[in-house]
């Protein structure tokens, strides 16, 4: 059996660690979409790439590579990252979101003392702007109003859901060039 090419980036090279300590955010208004959370493991490695592949593909039409140098390009970054969330965000909860039992995307979220950060959220494209990805942010921006925290992430400029977050009321409060740093407070 051939092992998927991002699993083996996953190997005692690349060894992985989850840290996810904290206790699971409570879902409310995601819970009438079938949604809960799972634990992120290993085997979650080859589904997590596809997710970020699909918040990239616009990205890979463009560069005029074949597969096999999308695919290698796209493992990298994916390890890149995977590396720098796991290394920068030592306290993070890395989070499957499930519906109905079936992985549809990924939430990695840390609290803060004055904030929560949502470091990465990203659905499936057929489960993007069904209202799921809304109602988590909701249930997120529920749990730091009840902790009078604010919640940050993110977002690159150009990212669709860009107009889901100010809908919410989250404000730009810093540029950083590709993205913008999004933060909602109780009461806004």
């Amino acid at each position: 059996m051939l092992r998927h090419p991002v699993a083996r980036l996953f190997s005692r090279e690349h060894p992985m660690t989850f840290k996810s300590a904290a206790q699971v955010p409570v879902l409310n208004h995601a819970a009438s979409f079938g949604i809960t959370f799972q634990e992120m493991t290993a085997d979650h490695m080859p589904f997590l790439a596809e997710v970020y592949r699909s918040t990239r593909e616009e990205e890979m039409a463009r560069a005029g590579w074949d597969e096999d140098q999308k695919h290698a390009f796209i493992s990298m970054q994916f390890l890149a990252q995977h590396q720098h969330y796991q290394t920068h965000y030592p306290d993070a909860l890395w989070l499957i979101i499930t519906r109905s039992g079936e992985a549809i995307g990924r939430l990695y979220l840390e609290r803060w003392q004055s904030e929560h950060r949502i470091i990465d959220i990203a659905l499936r494209p057929e489960d993007r702007g069904t209202g799921i990805g809304g109602a988590i942010l909701r249930d997120l921006m529920d749990e730091a109003s009840a902790a009078q925290k604010a919640v940050g992430i993110h977002v690159e400029k150009a990212n669709p859901a860009m107009a889901l977050y100010h809908r919410l009321g989250f404000v730009t409060i810093e540029d950083k060039g590709v993205y913008d740093l999004l933060r909602w407070s109780p009461g806004s």
